[in-house]
């Protein structure tokens, strides 16, 4: 009538949890810094500034900081990451602008065009539905 604990019953333990050891997480960025350090070193330095050229290589080295983070115990992403990412891009990317776009209007017949077409197709709705409704004992 008992139950015991037999070989039919387990018992799930669930393993237990990994300290982060921010010495050995900071050896393994370091790890993969170096990686994309030398794929990057291959891109031309003219196109190290354009994403498209170098996303693939950005990709394994976010991947790699994830990884060997939840591998060693630490979550991600986390202020140490955070800050070797941070270094890495002043490292390789300092170099980089951005062009700002100076954005102009339009000539002033397109723009008036865009305002007065509106305003223009607005009246005339309104007028074919004034129009519509005086008649409506005719259209019924």
């Amino acid at each position: 009538m008992n139950r015991g604990l037999s070989g039919a019953v387990e018992l799930s333990v669930p393993p237990p949890a990994l300290q982060c050891n921010e010495s050995v997480l900071l050896l393994e960025m370091e790890r993969c810094g170096d990686t994309f350090r030398t794929d990057i070193s291959s891109i031309h330095p003219e196109h190290r500034c354009n994403l498209t050229h170098f996303i693939r290589q950005y990709h394994s080295f976010s991947l790699c900081t994830e990884l060997n983070s939840e591998r060693v115990g630490c979550f991600w992403p986390n202020p140490w990451v955070e800050r070797f990412i941070l270094r890495q891009h002043r490292l390789l990317f300092s170099s980089c602008r951005v062009e700002r776009v100076e954005l102009l209007d339009p000539p002033e017949g397109t723009l008036a065009l865009l305002i007065l077409l509106p305003v223009g197709l607005t009246l005339a709705m309104v007028a074919l539905v004034v129009w519509c409704s005086k008649r409506s004992d005719i259209l019924a």
